[in-house]
């Protein structure tokens, strides 16, 4: 017999609460968790949900992703997370929701993007009001960042169609806005400029990386077998990271560089992509890729979890930079020979969310299994964080024993580390 050991790893925080349940698990999915700690210690929480149930459910639908029907909810928490209160609902998706100046914000899209603004701590919402016009938008709700006196954050326009996935042809979009300006009015958002994934990356120049790992064709979907198909490579779902240390390589004096950190569709696991802008004299921003000191061109590094929707969050008093993302433990098993329960390609795994720190964004420590389950099915995943006080906590789409698929949840789960900066080593 096996005895587990005394010093063996275990989840940092299993324990959840739930902030919302499917109604009809087979019927009705929840997706894109979005958190936010407000100054007043209000925590507030969004969401979205569709299925082929969600006719049923009561609420401002719009015909979205993939055709279907979606709208998305906001909550809030007076008691640190442990009851929360439906405030109001979107009608649009992937949102996240910030603070900027006296307001809280929730910005997503219904193809074109959108926003809404409360006023009393989300009590009350503006309705909503499109930052866009004939374009189609994506994104998961990854951080925000804020320097001199402006709030930082990324969407994605989607430039063209393809077949199947279109990460191949997303263009990461960082936004900038005055955090004391009306953020629901266009004009007081700059855009930089798009630069995209398949115009930008020869995928035929990256031999001897391994990328991609599985075959792919490019702009088609290709199936390995009946119930597993690839799509071509590509990036999305970005964070934003500046870095302050002026030791560090990719330090920029002048405080005007801003990395994107971004998911990597590599069919392999570990990898993340990256990508910086740099703003101008004229206030315009420049979306281009990075250079490493030896002159060559820099997209994949190494990143736990990189092959799945993550967080990265910078804390001051610890001067690190955390990351929230999903654990692999099976990517090396061939596709045919997966059991029914696991989504997609081997490098999907979705029932483990770890956290990591670092000082620089390319070395990262592990801190801890944030929470897990036994089953592939019963996911932990796409999850978003914040600091509240001493601890983070960590917003969750999951799912139970009733969970169509890994993919499709149930649930949308809250999760508190407590006393997280004491996790350094």
């Amino acid at each position: 017999m096996i005895h587990e050991h005394p010093q063996r790893i275990r989840p940092l925080a299993n324990d959840y609460v739930k902030v919302y349940e499917s109604p009809d698990a087979a019927r009705v999915y929840a997706y894109s968790p979005g958190i936010a700690v407000l100054p007043s210690g209000r925590l507030v929480a969004t969401m979205d949900m569709t299925g082929p149930g969600i006719d049923d459910i009561p609420g401002p639908k719009r015909v979205i992703e993939h055709g279907y029907l979606w709208f998305g909810k906001v909550f809030v928490s007076d008691d640190s997370g442990r009851t929360w209160t439906h405030k109001t609902d979107f009608p649009f998706m992937h949102a996240r929701p910030f603070v900027a100046g006296k307001s809280l914000y929730v910005l997503g899209h219904c193809n074109v993007l959108m926003i809404i603004r409360s006023d009393d701590d989300g009590e009350t919402w503006s309705e909503p009001v499109a930052l866009s016009e004939s374009q189609v938008w994506h994104q998961a709700p990854s951080n925000v960042h804020y320097a001199k006196g402006n709030i930082y954050l990324v969407m994605e326009r989607i430039t063209s169609e393809v077949e199947g996935w279109p990460v191949s042809v997303m263009a990461p979009v960082l936004m900038r806005g005055n955090v004391d300006a009306d953020l629901t009015v266009r004009d007081n958002w700059t855009f930089a400029s798009e630069m995209i994934f398949r115009d930008t990356i020869p995928d035929s120049e990256l031999d001897w990386f391994g990328a991609p790992f599985l075959p792919t064709k490019r702009g088609e979907t290709l199936y390995l077998n009946p119930k597993r198909k690839t799509q071509s490579m590509g990036w999305l779902e970005t964070n934003v990271v500046q870095f302050v240390d002026d030791t560090h390589y990719f330090y920029d004096p002048s405080g005007r560089t801003f990395h994107l950190w971004m998911r990597a569709n590599t069919l392999s696991t570990g990898y993340g992509a990256i990508a910086k802008v740099v703003e101008n004299d004229d206030g315009t921003m420049t979306t281009m890729l990075e250079t490493a000191p030896s002159g060559r061109k820099m997209v994949f590094i190494p990143l736990p979890g990189g092959q799945m929707k993550f967080h990265i969050l910078y804390d001051e008093p610890t001067k690190l930079y955390w990351l929230l993302s999903t654990q692999a433990t099976d990517s090396m098993t061939r596709a045919e020979l997966l059991p029914d329960d696991r989504f997609w390609t081997p490098n999907n795994e979705r029932h483990r969310l770890q956290l990591h720190f670092s000082k620089n964004c390319i070395d990262w420590c592990f801190a801890g299994i944030v929470t897990m389950t036994d089953s592939a099915l019963q996911t932990r995943n796409y999850a978003s964080m914040a600091i509240d006080g001493n601890d983070l906590i960590v917003l969750s789409r999951s799912g139970d024993e009733r969970s169509v698929s890994a993919h499709n949840g149930n649930l949308i789960t809250f999760h508190r580390i407590h006393d997280f900066r004491g996790l350094v080593y």
